[in-house]
């Protein structure tokens, strides 16, 4: 099958990003294609969570995320990741392996590719880390096309 890139849905705050792949996700699952929507922050406080505990449950989850036929990663970038091992542990591993396989990946975010290289992943506890930054940028600008979301905040205007 030819790959298919994603996209990368990004912009201010309560524009309707995950409303927008939500609608997509259904459509997919009721064409009886596999999909999972995941919200970056609650994955990464999760998988945290999941740290002291039995190595396999989060080798489990990555491998679902790994091998999943479609999935969206929501709020890319609103994660807590003072560390880098969200990026380079969780998210790197997930995307290399869905760049391998060529599998479409979704996103959403309220920075831009470039603002959330050089203003998220970049930072850490340790320094900048540019480099680790770049290597997770380029899956993404491979597995998807980025699009500037504009229009009124729906959750403020009803």
């Amino acid at each position: 099958a030819e790959f298919h890139r994603g996209l990368y849905l990004h912009g201010a705050y309560g524009i309707g990003k995950t409303y927008l792949m939500g609608a997509m996700a259904n459509e997919l699952a009721a064409q009886k294609i596999e999909v999972s929507l995941i919200h970056v922050p609650t994955l990464a406080t999760e998988l945290k969570a999941l740290i002291s505990g039995d190595a396999t449950d989060i080798q489990n989850r990555l491998r679902e995320l790994r091998e999943v036929p479609v999935l969206v990663l929501d709020d890319i970038g609103a994660e807590a990741d003072g560390t880098g091992w969200i990026r380079d542990d969780v998210l790197g591993v997930i995307l290399d392996a869905r760049m391998q396989n060529e599998l479409p990946t979704f996103f959403t975010s309220n920075f831009s590719i470039a603002d959330l290289e050089s203003q998220h992943f970049a930072q850490t506890k340790q320094g900048i880390q540019e480099v680790k930054a770049e290597r997770l940028m380029q899956r993404i600008m491979f597995l998807a096309e980025e699009v500037n979301v504009t229009g009124p905040n729906r959750r403020l205007n009803g």
